[in-house]
């Protein structure tokens, strides 16, 4: 790897001269973390900013960084097609036979003619088939298709969630959740309702509102019911038949089952969970790419899975601890609708909400765009990082240049000249603004490593060399299996049995047919358990709650035979009474006796101290301890970004350590040249240009185009070479040919020290997360509180 990739810096290309037509050897990089100001390419067809796209999401691999990338037209998922080997037998599969047969080719050739257009493509920018294979380490890359079984489904429509934030701890957030949800759900079906006057909009709303506050989700199937028979008497002040009569409740009721009983709509609820953790990070950890490609989808049915998306996303980023640092990429291709500058379509409120806020928690956005004026102005103001690409009319132009202006924050800009360069951009030139550095420049996009082949049809995706089977959810344990076989076995009764008052009974929630399901008794332990650690630095409370079956026999419970739900029970989802009309199970009548039951409760104890040890992941490299109930992969992930972050501050530091430095042997340099001035003025050019391109990818990468330019390490010697044969060409200049010869000396002397250092901090980072320990913390019997010890009459549903 490069010195700038350990550093979290992006490469994208070179710089390009626009007065000379050519290209530089100038590197053009970014910091990784001002993305987190966001970014947005703007550039007509043909203008090279999906490639440029790609390039950015290639680096954010380099750096494992996790990107989730919206795509309406079908070409992100080219991000699949990386091959180490550059084989035209990797080619063969995804050239175009039409563009062969167009050269004069058959497939087979033109497949190894492609294969070789990108090794020397990649080998004149830098680039090997050891990048991509390292790219191919650092990522896994995954495709959705949501409403389609062409990649992996998303269950955009199984339930709807309540925000992980509730409506206590972040009314705006819960509000802004429940409006959109609600506009997205109204979209699909294919209704427009204001979210302040329109009733379709309050009912729903309500609906959600009333179940989401008692910490329920919905299916579509409980929606549809709610809005038959509304859990909710009045509306406002107003009772639910003069706010919406059961006639005009009856006909939403309808069109919302019509578009569940459509033929395509299945598809909608099958494949993975609409989960952003899952999205970012696979169950090892490891950084994904996740391209949701929605090409297929009707306009209605993209508007609705963005918007689910974009809410999910919010949510998310409003649980992240906040940062400095870059912990993950949004990137949106074709913009055209979801941010426009007048309307309101149900994708604009999130989405402002994450070009406003998501920069505190390190998620940054890169918006692509054909037209400026597909953007609202007020989202331009919250964008630092602009990729301007060839234009098509002069209102682009003009929309470009007063964002830029804006973006400017009363900084110099140059309006004319701006004006001029983006007249005269051409096929992959990009003109890049950024409120990080001093100027902006003109650079041309480097080689991606991905094949881009174009859009992807859905028998193409079908196809992708990846691992594309989706998250195996919803299977029970063999003890949940055995519970529900026994549930079947059983006898019913239609009445709960009678016991001692003394004993306590809850009820499990369901939404099933009381005709459907059985109540099957199990024993409950509810208690509290804390447990502390000085050497971890762990104090923590955890609410437990254990269930373990009543059996036939002598020994009716075993506390060992505790087993975890498929959906955990929730204290709030207990309730002190039954479904009217339910059956139940027949119940052993040891477990009727209140006196075992006390026997049980202090048997409970001693499951918890003994078994129920709080778990934690121990870093020692990081010295970083899991949370309670963090899956390994979320503090894999966690463990990531910090590295990241303490990664940043190094640099940051080495930075400030040797920029005045560096400074003071660039005015050595400078101060040298003036004697070959005095006697050489009309060799001036000549001469500062030399001693302005002394420098390598190091030095640019830490200071910037504005302190030394960033050529390649190799190209120190020769610019120092260079300005040597500048200055012999002047007159009686030996005493200045000696000092510079020093400063050459002393530049390599201390870049030397700069790649020791650097190379030392990058090993402390690069194994982060690899030598994980698992520590088992146990609570004390002192510390183990037990609140209840009683029967829970779970639903098992019937054959």
């Amino acid at each position: 790897m490069q010195d700038y990739e350990k550093m979290g810096i992006f490469y994208l290309g070179k710089t390009y001269d626009m007065k000379e037509k050519k290209l530089l050897e100038d590197l053009t990089l970014i910091k990784s973390k001002d993305l987190t100001t966001h970014a947005a390419i703007i550039g007509m067809t043909g203008s090279g900013k999906t490639g440029l796209g790609v390039a950015l999401m290639e680096e954010a691999a380099m750096d494992k960084i996790p990107v989730i990338a919206i795509d309406p037209k079908g070409d992100l998922s080219n991000l699949a097609l990386t091959f180490p080997d550059l084989s035209k037998e990797d080619f063969m599969p995804w050239v175009s036979p039409s563009e062969a047969a167009n050269k004069g080719m058959d497939p087979e050739a033109y497949a190894k003619a492609q294969a070789d257009l990108w090794r020397k493509g990649l080998a004149d920018w830098g680039q090997d088939p050891q990048r991509i294979q390292q790219m191919r380490n650092n990522i896994d890359i995954r495709v959705y298709t949501p409403g389609s079984s062409a990649g992996i489904g998303v269950q955009a429509v199984r339930s709807f969630e309540p925000p992980l934030n509730g409506p206590d701890n972040d009314p705006d957030g819960y509000r802004e959740q429940l409006q959109t949800t609600v506009t997205g759900v109204l979209t699909l079906v294919g209704m427009e309702s204001d979210p302040l006057t329109g009733k379709e909009h309050i009912l729903l709303a309500s609906i959600m509102d009333h179940y989401w506050r008692q910490g329920r989700g919905l299916t579509m199937e409980e929606l549809i019911g709610a809005v038959q028979n509304p859990p909710l008497e009045k509306v406002g002040v107003l009772d639910m038949e003069s706010f919406y009569p059961s006639k005009e409740r009856f006909e939403l009721a309808m069109k919302i089952n019509n578009l569940l009983a459509s033929p395509g709509f299945q598809a909608w609820m099958e494949g993975d969970p609409l989960s952003i953790p899952d999205f970012l990070h696979n169950e090892e950890g490891k950084p994904r790419i996740s391209v949701f490609s929605i090409a297929h989808l009707s306009d209605r049915e993209r508007m609705f899975f963005v918007t689910m998306l974009l809410n999910e996303l919010v949510g998310w980023m409003r649980t992240q601890s906040g940062t400095g640092s870059l912990r993950a990429i949004l990137y949106m291709d074709e913009l055209f609708g979801y941010l426009p500058p007048t309307a309101n379509p149900p994708s604009k409120t999130p989405l402002l909400t994450l070009l406003k806020q998501a920069r505190a928690f390190g998620l940054g956005l890169i918006l692509s765009t054909q037209n400026p004026v597909d953007l609202d102005y007020k989202a331009l103001s919250n964008i630092g990082t602009w990729f301007i690409g060839r234009l098509q009319t002069e209102r682009d132009k003009d929309r470009v240049l007063a964002g830029l202006e804006g973006a400017a924050s009363g900084g110099v800009f140059n309006k004319q000249e701006t004006e001029q360069l983006l007249a005269g951009l051409g096929q992959r030139t990009f003109y890049l603004h950024s409120v990080h550095e001093n100027e902006p420049e003109i650079f041309q996009t480097r080689w991606v490593m991905s094949y881009l082949a174009g859009p992807m049809t859905p028998d193409q995706i079908r196809n992708l060399p990846l691992d594309q089977s989706p998250k195996v959810i919803g299977v029970t344990s063999d003890k949940e299996d055995n519970m529900a076989q026994k549930g079947k076995r059983l006898e019913s009764s239609q009445e709960a049995p009678v016991l001692d008052p003394t004993i306590p009974q809850f009820f499990q929630y369901t939404a099933l047919d009381p005709d459907s399901f059985v109540y099957e008794p199990v024993l409950v332990g509810i208690g509290q358990a804390s447990y502390n650690s000085t050497k971890y630095k762990v104090a923590e409370a955890k609410e437990i709650l254990c269930v373990t079956p009543i059996k036939e026999g002598p020994v009716p419970v075993d506390w060992n035979d505790a087993y975890g739900l498929e959906e955990p029970v929730r204290l709030e989802a207990l309730e002190d009474r039954g479904m009217e009309g339910a059956s139940f199970d027949r119940l052993n009548p040891l477990a009727a006796n209140p006196k075992n039951l006390d026997k049980w409760k202090k048997l409970f104890v001693t499951h918890v101290r003994t078994n129920m040890g709080l778990k934690l992941w121990y870093d020692p490299q990081l010295k970083m301890v899991s949370r309670p109930e963090e899956e390994q992969r979320d503090f894999l992930a966690r463990l990531q970004h910090a590295a990241h972050e303490e990664r940043d501050l190094k640099v940051e530091a080495l930075r400030q350590k040797y920029e005045s430095k560096f400074n003071t042997l660039q005015d050595r340099q400078r101060r040298a040249l003036q004697a070959v001035e005095k006697s050489a003025a009309q060799s001036k050019q000549k001469k500062m240009d030399a001693v302005v391109s002394a420098g390598s990818a190091l030095l640019g990468a830490l200071f910037g185009k504005k302190k030394l330019t960033a050529t390649s390490v190799s190209k120190i010697g020769t610019a120092m070479k260079s300005t040597g044969r500048a200055f012999q060409s002047g007159d009686s200049i030996e005493q200045a040919q000696e000092n510079l010869a020093a400063v050459e000396q002393q530049i390599q002397e201390l870049e030397a020290r700069l790649q020791k250092e650097v190379d030392n901090l990058m090993e402390q980072y690069e194994a982060a997360g690899e030598n994980l320990e698992q520590v088992d913390i146990r609570a004390t019997g002192t510390n183990i509180t037990v609140h209840q010890v009683g029967i829970l009459w779970m639903p098992v549903e019937t054959v």
